[in-house]
This record gives C-alpha cells, sequence and structure tokens, in this order.
C-alpha cells in the first residue's frame, strides 16, 4: 500500500462504536490512506446509550480504537469531543486520556487563519420542536431504514460492490429531513456569527455538507453509520469533505454575500441520533 496522504486537520463524528451500524472497517480504512496531523473526533465516538441496551465491540471496532490510539502515541494531536450519545465522557473535560485530549468545545484555527467552533451540535436541538409520537415514530423509522441499510451492504458485498448508503439516499427524498438539516444549519451560523467566528463544524444530524452565508461557513463531517464521510483541512486551509476511500466529495463552498435568515421553529418530524 502506498504512503498515507499527510493532511493539517481530519473532522470525524458519529462513529457509534458499540452498536452493529458502526462502519469501523471503512474509517479504519480511510486511516490508512490520509494521515492527520490533528485529529478532531467530534462526538458520539462511543455509544453509550446504546450499549446500556447491548454492548457490541468486534474485532474491527476494536481494531479501530486501537488503530486511534497509535495515532495518538505517534505523534498526531487528538482532540475528542463529546456528543449526546457519550455525554458521560464530558465530565472528563479539559483532561487527557491516553494522550487523547477532552473538551466540551473548541475553536480551530485553520492555515489561512480562519477560526471556526467545533462542537457536537446537540446544542441545537433545543431549536426544533418535534411532537412527542413524531420523535417515537422518527427513531422506529430510523432503527428500520439502518437495519435495511445492513442488509443492503451485506448484499452488495457478495457481490463484490463497494459500501452504498440506503439510508442517505432515502433521507435525501425525505422533506421533513431536509427542513431539519436548514433549521440546524441555520442555528450554527447563527452561533458562530454571535461568537464573532468564521465557521462552524459539527455533526450530529447525519448529513454532511456545506453552507455559506454572511461570510460565516457551515461544515457537517458526517458520521460513519450512513453516510462514511469526514471533513479534511489541507495543508493550504481548504476545507473538503471525503468519502471512506479519500476520494473528494465537496469543497467548500464560496462566502455568499446574502444575510442569515431570521431563526424559525418549524415542527419537525425526525430528529438527529
Amino acid at each position: 500500500m502506498s504512503n498515507p496522504v499527510s493532511v493539517r486537520t481530519l473532522f470525524v463524528s458519529d462513529i457509534h462504536l458499540g452498536t452493529r451500524d458502526c462502519q469501523a472497517e471503512l474509517l479504519a480504512r480511510l486511516l490508512r490512506r490520509v494521515r492527520p496531523e490533528r485529529l478532531y473526533l467530534v462526538g458520539d465516538i462511543v455509544d453509550l446509550i446504546a450499549m446500556q441496551k447491548r454492548a457490541i465491540l468486534p474485532p474491527a471496532q476494536q481494531r479501530l480504537v486501537a488503530r486511534l490510539l497509535r495515532l495518538a502515541r505517534s505523534g498526531c494531536e487528538i482532540i475528542y469531543i463529546p456528543g449526546n450519545h457519550d455525554a458521560a465522557f464530558r465530565r472528563l473535560s479539559g483532561l487527557k486520556v491516553h494522550r487523547v485530549r477532552i473538551e466540551r468545545r473548541m475553536v480551530h484555527e485553520t492555515v489561512d487563519g480562519r477560526r471556526l467552533l467545533i462542537s457536537h451540535g446537540d446544542e441545537f436541538d433545543t431549536h426544533v420542536r418535534i411532537a412527542p409520537w413524531m420523535l417515537a415514530l422518527g427513531d422506529g423509522m430510523h432503527q428500520f431504514v439502518l437495519a435495511l441499510n445492513r442488509w443492503c451492504n451485506r448484499g452488495r458485498r457478495l457481490f463484490g460492490m463497494p459500501y452504498w448508503s440506503l439510508a442517505a439516499a432515502l433521507k435525501r427524498r425525505s422533506g421533513a429531513a431536509r427542513r431539519y438539516v436548514m433549521q440546524f444549519e441555520q442555528a450554527a451560523l447563527h452561533q458562530a456569527a454571535r461568537e464573532g467566528l468564521d465557521g462552524y463544524v459539527g455533526g450530529h444530524i447525519h448529513n454532511a455538507g456545506f453552507r455559506a452565508r454572511d461570510g460565516v461557513l457551515y461544515c457537517n463531517d458526517g458520521d460513519w453509520v450512513e453516510h462514511c464521510t469526514a471533513l479534511m483541512e489541507n495543508h493550504h486551509g481548504g476545507l473538503q469533505l471525503i468519502d471512506w476511500q479519500g476520494e473528494l466529495i465537496e469543497r467548500e463552498p464560496p462566502m455568499a454575500s446574502a444575510p442569515l435568515p431570521e431563526q424559525v421553529e418549524l415542527p419537525m418530524a425526525g430528529r438527529a441520533s
């Protein structure tokens, strides 16, 4: 195998170690292709909520954890920002565990001097109003779709086909999911603007992408359950979304001049994992 490509910073989130849906092998494959100087683990890395019901840590997930710890020992700066599924680790903020630094949130400065707020994103859940019955329905449908996703990709592997996210394809067709994402992005952009920062990086909603409004950049690095994507900063400060093979998905957009829209609260039909 060729030597890994050096990158300045890599952002990954929503790995959900401890669950059947964690795509640990694909993330390990990416980490063999790219070598970051700094790695942000942007929440829901370990799914402590799911592990209360049933803990699953197969060999592929154990190897991924070992690889991350080797990266830390070899000089890669790893910063772990816990999310809502691993919120118990927030009590360790400010500490280092096995050379992994744990923080509640961070401000990252890119090579070209931009300052980006980094958090998991669950703090923006309060901007979304969801009826209890819709919440329960959304959770049930999400688990059903993830189960379909597992079976779909087992079949694809039998025919030598690469990973493909059925769950992501179905989400793209959902108007309610698109409205949820729009409101989440809007809340994150407003928060970065209020703090006088140039942008925001997070995860939480399992929807990778960029948005730019009024000189503020929104970046979501995706997840390693459905989409298998990461956000990468190159040595010139450019930000790119890449997939599990290290292939480019999307570059950051130019800054838009349109002002941020006023925040509104919409009834939504789903929520983030």
